[in-house]
């Protein structure tokens, strides 16, 4: 055919107008450290900051404190956008010491509106970053706390507890794991929305535990036990079952459960994400908790540097985005829905041990 100057051109072949020309795609650069903590921060699942600073009888958080490891620059520059509280309450009276905390964490939390705000939701705590605040989480609270009394837990988590760690109570250590009243502490956590904890239990608790709750669990500060024998770290076998029920092992920063440098933390978040899968890894600081932290982790600010080296090892930025804010997001979440679901099948609880 000829065109508009009369030279011939051969015809089109069928469907070749139609062809896009061809382009190579390139993926996109993985986003810095930095950019992608902004994007997704991290929900720190332990910090010992309430003790730390019941001991102190003075401190300034925003100007940076240095007897502490987690003050809010340090927690800025670490891209932290939410935190876990921990009740210090195992010796003494342990009830008074965790109603003094919660007492010392809403005073701190109203004295840096700027900085913190108390969060008691997956709604609350994505609240919180969208202001730019940082989410403070009460709990998790050792078992003691409550006395043994449902009717006391229930107190306590009005007052705002979330979270509580079931390992060193009578009704979590038996044979098969869990006494009747221990099932009946763990359902009556699922029908108030509070997360339970298993550092630290026993292997048949952790089991019994996993069986009877209806909402996901947590480990709030361990490690994999293939990798670091300390007591507190989680065996293969159970990592398994706890990502079969999108639980949470959230890996802690500590130089006696992970080892004594980055990379060995990095080595244990490699493994978890491997043995209970990506959206059953999380990360906690154990910040102010009198722990050593490994080198390049030693507070609060280094938290770019170990997804950096997530990075240099092939972390997505999508399993990254669940390490650092999704699966904590996802466990608050679901706890709610269970709980809603929970009260509309029963009322609280009259159990005694």
């Amino acid at each position: 055919m000829a065109d508009l100057q009369g030279e011939v051109t051969a015809p089109a072949e069928a469907g070749e107008l139609d062809q896009p020309a061809p382009t190579h795609s390139v993926p996109a650069p993985a986003p810095d450290p930095h950019t992608l903590l902004a994007r997704h921060p991290v929900a720190d699942g332990y910090s010992g900051l309430p003790e730390t600073l019941r001991t102190r009888p003075w401190h300034d958080l925003e100007l940076g404190e240095t007897s502490v490891e987690s003050d809010l620059p340090r927690l800025r520059a670490g891209g932290t956008g939410a935190l876990l509280w921990a009740l210090d309450a195992t010796e003494g009276r342990p009830l008074t010491a965790a109603l003094e905390q919660i007492d010392l964490i809403n005073n701190v939390v109203a004295r840096y509106p700027e900085g913190l705000r108390l969060a008691r939701s997956a709604s609350e705590t994505a609240d919180a970053r969208a202001h730019g605040r940082i989410a403070v989480v009460i709990g998790p609270a050792p078992a003691a706390a409550t006395g043994d009394s449902l009717g006391t837990l229930r107190a306590l988590h009005t007052l705002g507890l979330r979270a509580l760690t079931l390992a060193g109570a009578s009704w979590a250590e038996c044979e098969q794991g869990l006494t009747r009243f221990g099932e009946e502490v763990v359902r009556e956590m699922n029908r108030l929305g509070m997360l339970v904890d298993l550092t630290g239990a026993a292997r048949a608790t952790a089991a019994r535990t996993l069986a009877v709750s209806k909402a996901p669990a947590l480990f709030t500060r361990s490690g994999a036990r293939a990798l670091n024998h300390h007591p507190d770290n989680v065996p293969d076998d159970l990592l398994a079952e706890l990502g079969e029920r999108n639980g949470l092992c959230l890996v802690p920063c500590s130089a006696a459960r992970t080892g004594p440098e980055l990379r060995d933390v990095a080595d244990h978040l490699d493994h978890v994400r491997e043995v209970a899968g990506p959206e059953s890894v999380g990360l906690s600081g154990m910040y102010d908790t009198g722990d050593a932290h490994p080198e390049g982790l030693a507070d609060a600010a280094g938290y770019p540097a170990l997804i950096a080296e997530l990075q240099s090892r092939g972390w997505p930025e999508d399993h990254l985005a669940l390490l650092t804010w999704g699966n904590v997001q996802r466990v608050l979440r679901v706890a709610e829905f269970t709980a809603r679901a929970a009260r509309q099948r029963r009322g609280p609880s009259t159990a005694r041990p």
